[in-house]
Parts: C-alpha cells; sequence; structure tokens
C-alpha cells in the first residue's frame, strides 16, 4: 500500500546514499508478558550474502510491502503483501531477496510457552486435536478469512497507540491454528523454477508500486512484461503466490481501502476510486464480499469490541477465544 510502502522506500534510499549493505530494523510497536509485535523493515537485496537463522519463537509475519524468499523444512516460498510468514521455535530458515530489494513486515512473536498454551485451550474449548501447535507450512497466502485482521494490523502503523496489538495477534493465531485443526492450511508448491518466480516477482512489486496511479496492471500487459502468454501467466503467478492476479490485485485495492476508511475522513466515492475501483456500486459489492459488512458500517466499526479475552493466573495463559460467526471459521 502506498503509505506503508513509504517507510521501506525512506530505508531504501538512505542505504543507496550511504552505500551501506542491507540490514533488517525492527521496531517494537507493543510488547507483553509472552508476545511481542515489531514493525520490521529489510533493505537486503540481490547482492546481499542471505544467512541461515532460526526461530526462538513462534513467529506469525504479516508482509505489507515488498517480497522476499522464505525457505525452510525443506520447502521454498515466495513472499508478498498480503501473505503471512509463518515460522516456530526450533524451525531453521533462511530469507533471501534474489529478485528484489527489500521488504516491510507485521511481526508477531510468541514464546513458546505462551503459543502452546493457546494451542492448548483450542485444543480443550475448540476440539482442536493435540499436537498442532506447530503450523508445519512456511506461508499463508493473502486470505480473505484473514482481511479484517490484515486491515487492522496496517491500520495499526498509524495509529499505534488505539490499536489492540495483542488481541489482533491471538486472533492470528486462533485463526491460523483453526486452519491447522480442519487441515485447511494450502499445500506448498513444489519445484518451481527460479525463472517463474523472478517473473511473477517482478509483476507483484509492479501491482505494488502501480496500482493506484492509472498504469495498467491487467493480466494482458502483466504477462506481457513477464514474457508470457496470458493463460501461462495467470498459471504461474497463482502457483508461485497462492492467488490469482485478479484476486491479488482485488485484495491489495480492498485492503488498502478499509485502511483508509478507518483513518481518513474521506467520501466512501473517493476512497473507491482512488483505490483504482471504476465505479462506487462495484467497490460496495467488492468490500462487502471481502469485509461482511458495507464501507460505512466498517468505517463505523472500525474499533469493535474485543472478541478475545485473554489474562494471566498465577502465571499462565488463560485464553477463550470467542470467534464470531462472520469469521467464517
Amino acid at each position: 500500500m502506498a503509505k506503508i510502502a513509504v517507510a521501506l522506500e525512506q530505508a531504501l534510499r538512505q542505504r543507496a546514499l550511504t552505500g551501506a549493505g542491507g540490514r533488517t530494523q525492527g521496531r517494537v510497536l507493543a510488547t507483553g508478558k509472552g508476545w511481542k509485535v515489531e514493525d520490521v523493515i529489510c533493505t537486503h537485496g540481490p547482492r546481499d550474502r542471505s544467512f541461515a537463522e532460526q526461530h526462538k519463537n513462534y513467529s506469525i509475519a504479516i508482509v505489507v510491502s515488498g517480497s522476499f524468499q522464505y525457505q525452510g523444512e525443506g520447502a521454498r516460498e515466495l513472499m508478498a503483501p498480503g501473505s503471512f510468514m509463518l515460522g516456530w521455535a526450533g524451525q531453521e530458515f533462511e530469507c533471501r531477496h534474489e529478485h528484489g530489494t527489500g521488504d516491510r513486515c507485521i511481526a508477531f512473536s510468541f514464546t513458546p510457552e505462551y503459543f502452546e498454551q493457546l494451542a492448548a485451550d483450542g485444543t480443550q474449548h475448540s476440539g482442536m486435536r493435540s499436537g498442532t501447535a506447530d503450523f508445519r507450512k512456511l506461508r499463508l497466502p493473502p486470505m480473505r478469512a484473514f482481511s479484517k485482521l490484515v486491515a487492522r494490523a496496517c491500520g495499526g502503523l498509524f495509529e499505534e497507540a488505539d490499536t489492540p496489538w495483542e488481541e489482533i495477534g491471538l486472533q492470528l493465531a486462533g485463526q491460523t491454528l483453526q486452519l491447522v485443526k480442519h487441515g485447511a492450511l494450502p499445500s506448498n508448491p513444489a519445484n518451481i523454477p527460479p525463472s517463474s518466480e523472478a517473473r511473477v516477482t517482478r509483476a507483484l512489486r509492479r501491482i505494488e508500486h502501480h496500482i493506484h496511479d492509472g498504469l495498467d496492471v491487467g493480466i494482458d500487459r502483466l504477462a506481457a512484461e513477464a514474457g508470457l502468454s496470458p493463460y501461462h501467466f495467470l498459471r504461474t503467478f497463482e502457483r508461485v503466490t497462492g492467488t490469482t492476479p485478479h484476486q491479488y490485485i482485488l485484495r491489495t485495492r480492498l485492503r488498502e481501502a478499509a485502511v483508509r476508511l478507518a483513518a481518513e475522513p474521506e467520501k466512501v466515492l473517493d476512497v473507491a476510486l482512488d483505490c483504482g475501483f471504476g465505479d462506487v456500486s462495484n467497490f460496495n459489492r467488492a468490500f462487502r464480499t471481502e469485509f461482511g459488512m458495507s464501507p460505512r458500517a466498517y468505517r463505523k466499526g472500525s474499533r469493535p469490541a474485543s472478541t478475545i479475552v485473554a489474562g494471566w493466573s498465577d502465571g499462565n495463559l488463560t485464553c477463550r477465544l470467542r470467534y464470531l460467526s462472520s469469521s467464517g471459521l
């Protein structure tokens, strides 16, 4: 999204001015006993050496700008805006920027004790099978089930003090564990050629940089720039990202619109046009499908009552997850 990408662009310009190598820097947005959320900006690029790392805690990181390759457990995923990078305690991983420079993520971290108690609580109250604290998947693609939470988290970058970060983090963890319970996590793509990954990465970055400025981000144009037929581009894009180009572009525009509706006073019509929709009726219909309510209702209820109650008792986490029927779980 345009405003979210600004901080990353500034960091990349600073790197270019100083001639320094790439770096990853996290800014703590909020923290509590057993959890933390950070705004993480990375300026690594294709010429920077990657290195093996290990997750100390459980992690759910929302990619909000840029792209990178995330690999571990014998698999590799292309991370793009709207997708989730999943990690569990003890997991070895490596992040690469082979086809583009820089990314920005909102990273939620949970200690093993905190997260495993959350999983155990889900087992007790939701019928979840035991032993599902590990995700065993590297990525979730942009999904409708998480649209509200992603929009709230993105909006929190501009309204940090008023954002219920613990609540958002618990909802993200809880919904992800629910997907594990139902076996609904998408499978990892296998044996994707580097050339296909590079083509899709270029398309993703074009979409991110030009989705609102009037340039063509249609399939024909994107496919031509990727050197593929529209049919093969669509198949390649979906295989690499886990979603179709149309779904990805629509979800990107709707996410931007949701953040602006919650934070800015513009008319719904102006937000719709600025976010790439040709008319307000199409925007209203698409928004209602994605978020389960009209744009006006979303704006009015952008500070919903908590759907999670969490507390600490005798040093242990006690968490009750109460999912709204509209969550789709």
